[in-house]
C-alpha cells in the first residue's frame, strides 16, 4: 500500500485527509476514494484541476507513496485583472 495525501484549500480552512491505496494507484483512484469521504462532499472533484506537489498533473498520473494530491479551486478573477483592480484602487487613495 502507499500513503498519500489528499488536499483541498478552502479561503478559511483546508481538508487534508490521509490515504492508504494500492501500489499502482493514480490520481482518479485517489479522487474516487475522497468522493466517500463527508468532507469533499461540496467539492466539484469531477471537474476540478489537480496537481501533485504545485504542479498541474493529469488525472491518470500514477501515485508514489509521500505524494500530495491538490484540488484546485476554480480562479475567482483572473490574476493580471485582479492585480491591475487593486493598483488602480490604490492610485485612487
Amino acid at each position: 500500500m502507499i500513503c498519500i495525501e489528499i488536499v483541498y484549500a478552502q479561503p478559511q480552512h483546508s481538508i487534508v485527509k490521509t490515504l492508504r491505496l494500492p501500489p499502482a494507484s493514480s490520481i482518479a483512484d485517489a479522487l474516487a476514494a475522497a468522493v466517500a469521504d463527508p468532507d469533499f462532499a461540496a467539492v466539484d472533484l469531477s471537474q476540478a484541476a489537480v496537481g501533485i506537489f504545485g504542479k498541474v498533473a493529469r488525472r491518470d498520473q500514477p501515485l508514489k507513496d509521500g505524494d500530495r494530491v491538490e484540488i484546485y479551486r476554480p480562479l475567482l478573477e483572473e490574476p493580471k485583472l485582479a492585480r491591475r483592480r487593486r493598483l488602480s484602487k490604490a492610485g485612487r487613495s
